[in-house]
């Protein structure tokens, strides 16, 4: 019998509130993102942000784009310096 009383005590306190980990629940995603924020302000002052024009950016993504399609020679890629005197 007083096994059964302190097991249903046991399992009642599990379901009780945790008033502090629900204050503090979504605390660290809030910490990283404000971590990784560059400049907070700069949604009101948009020529502090750094980047690229759109030109700069296009031409970027295109010579990242043929990178992947563009076979460079590699036949010396093992032999350099070998065989030199």
């Amino acid at each position: 019998m007083r096994f059964l009383i302190i097991l249903a005590a046991c399992l009642l306190t599990a379901c009780g509130t945790t008033p502090r980990l629900d204050r503090e629940f979504g605390k660290s995603v809030r910490q990283v993102r404000e971590q990784q924020t560059l400049d907070p302000h700069a949604i009101y002052n948009r020529s502090l942000v750094n980047g690229l024009d759109a030109q700069a950016a296009a031409a970027a993504y295109q010579s990242y784009q043929q990178s992947f399609t563009t076979k460079e020679d590699q036949s010396n890629a093992f032999s350099i310096g070998v065989g030199k005197r």
